[in-house]
């Protein structure tokens, strides 16, 4: 009987996916023992990775970041396929940012005096909850406060919360503010603090960082070093991935509407326990498929009106998938009319790194021409120094509000937003006064010519961003996300392909997860997705090792049988003559 090869489907050609196929494929010893296929339901590969171009810059639309160069798989990518430099401008190309100013609310301008110590005040609580914090010192809240918001599985939010009130406790009285309209001290640091926790929002992608939880934090891994860009863009770690693949291996514009499994195991052994089918009415049958699909798109699928997964994910899985979260982070991208040079910083002629410190959307002291989505967005920055093209980062509700604005809607609610910051641009010393009319801006209206924006979140192939630690859920629904169906019982069972010959009692390996969700420590990002698709490509060398192992084993049986049986005849015969 022919014995077929097993055959490894992996779903999604995001980094996870291109990532487990080239490792299957470039390993030498494994590559001819298996077919392989990957499957995409978009016209491009990438996934979340998605490089464009805005007004002659190259920008990201998705992931942006290296997260920390050291030991980093990314960066090792990026410095092998020289992709680091590039002679077009590109996103963040002068490894920093242009000079920062703080302006409140009514166009204040923020000194230093006001700003650091709620800045400081801000890292060291996110420091301590991350488990950075070695002096003990330096921390806001008691080890009492901290062990109770481990024991009640409070959120980020909360703990943040409490920091700025010990704060306030502690702080020495300090002289009331003048010459800053209607703002006061404290009516100010809470703002400042507002517009660090809006940033930390889109750090994470929660929508509230009263949902983000505590505990989680902690558990989170960064690489040292610093932060960077990819020069010639973040789809060049993908495109070197899959430039190994040969022609037809990625297959796009296949969208899966339905996975049937066999978590019992009872099949024929002729059959591939899993088969995928198409939108198009086609189908494909597998020994063991890789899914990559975001968390978004699992949550999708998990919905009792899905129908993705016949039978349904089971218990434990899909309640990991509904506890964790994922939010809706989106980029917008603006180029102004022309620089107004009123705006720029005198010193180097830039549009600065503007941060927003706005009044609540509930207050009113607030300018009624600033629209909501506005007000929990922290700054408005160019791409790179002296760039005409300015970004900004939404999260949450106006991340998913932003998706459905129209683009002159957009326009001028960013431009009322930043003019009225600008327009009448209040400049004071340290003392509250006035400085000098040459100090003094000049302003006119903002104005931008045209716009383009990330939609992540309307996106049927992606339904978010990335995934967070949820109040209620925890690290262990990272580690519960990476286990594949069926269940086994240990580490150890990996099971043969069910198109070996071999038999056994407990049912083989079918479905693997990938992706950057499916990873403890480095989940949210791009190094966990990769880290995640080694993972399982690593898992499916076990399983195709021992079913090469079985087939060897095999075929010695049976070349043992065929001697026996054809040979014992004659041991008997020249027994009996004897």
């Amino acid at each position: 009987m022919e014995v077929k090869k097993p055959r490894i489907v992996i779903i999604g050609a995001g980094i996870a996916g291109i990532t487990a196929a080239h490792k299957l494929y470039t390993s030498s010893d494994f590559k001819d023992s298996f077919e392989l296929c990957v499957i995409e339901a978009g016209t491009r590969i990438g996934g979340r990775i998605r490089t464009s171009e805005f007004c002659g810059d190259r920008i990201e639309l998705g992931a942006t970041w290296i997260h920390g160069i050291v030991n980093s798989p990314i960066h090792k990518i990026a410095q092998e396929t020289q992709s680091l430099d590039s002679d077009q401008p590109w996103e963040c190309m002068d490894g920093g940012s242009p000079d920062t100013i703080t302006i409140a609310e009514g166009g204040f301008k923020l000194s230093p005096a006001i700003v650091d110590p709620i800045t400081k005040l801000f890292k060291t609580l996110m420091d301590q909850a991350q488990g950075k914090t070695k002096n003990k010192n330096a921390t806001i809240l008691s080890q009492q406060d901290r062990e109770r918001s481990e024991l009640y599985h409070l959120s980020i939010g909360s703990f943040l919360r409490q920091g700025l009130e010990a704060y306030w406790e502690t702080e020495e009285t300090e002289e009331e503010l003048t010459g800053y309209g209607k703002w006061n001290r404290k009516l100010l640091e809470e703002a400042i603090f507002k517009l660090y926790e809006n940033n930390q929002r889109t750090y994470t992608s929660a929508n509230d960082l009263m949902n983000l939880d505590y505990s989680a934090e902690s558990e989170y891994t960064a690489f040292p070093g610093e932060e960077i860009t990819i020069a010639k863009g973040y789809i060049r770690v993908v495109e070197s991935l899959a430039s190994v693949l040969p022609h037809g291996v990625i297959q796009l514009g296949r969208k899966v509407t339905k996975i049937e499994w066999k978590p019992q195991g009872f099949m024929e052994k002729s059959q591939r326990p899993v088969k995928i089918h198409f939108h198009d009415g086609s189908e494909i049958s597998a020994d063991h498929v890789i899914i990559t699909v975001s968390l978004g798109v699992l949550k999708a699928a998990i919905r009792e009106d899905s129908g993705m997964f016949y039978p349904p994910l089971p218990l434990f899985k899909a309640e990991a998938i509904s506890r964790l979260g994922f939010g809706i982070v989106n980029k917008l991208f603006l180029q102004q009319e022309s620089k107004n040079q009123s705006f720029h910083n005198k010193k180097n002629g830039c549009f600065p790194l503007l941060q927003m410190v706005f009044h609540s959307n509930e207050s009113e002291l607030r300018n009624k021409k600033i629209p909501w989505w506005m007000r929990r967005t922290a700054a408005v920055s160019p791409v790179y120094s002296n760039s005409n093209v300015l970004q900004a980062w939404f999260a949450g509700d106006e991340a998913l509000a932003l998706e459905s604005l129209k683009d002159e809607d957009i326009i001028t609610g960013v431009s009322a937003t930043v003019s009225s910051l600008l327009w009448d641009l209040k400049l004071f010393n340290n003392n509250g006064n006035a400085d000098s009319d040459e100090e003094k801006s000049h302003g006119s209206e903002v104005r931008f010519s045209k716009i383009l924006k990330s939609k992540w979140g309307s996106d049927p192939l992606f339904l978010g961003s990335y995934s967070y630690v949820a109040v209620g859920s925890s690290g262990e629904d990272l580690d519960t996300m990476a286990e594949p169906l069926p269940k086994r019982e240990n580490n150890f069972n990996f099971q043969c392909s069910s198109s070996c010959s071999c038999s056994s009692s407990s049912p083989p390996l079918q479905i693997l997860f990938a992706g950057e969700a499916t990873h403890r420590t480095h989940y949210s990002t791009t190094h966990g997705a990769y880290f995640s698709g080694l993972r399982e490509a690593i898992g499916c060398f076990n399983i195709i090792t021992v079913w090469g192992f079985l087939m060897i084993s095999n075929f010695f049986v049976c070349l043992y049988l065929i001697f026996y049986f054809r040979f014992y005849p004659l041991l008997i015969f020249f027994l009996i003559i004897d």
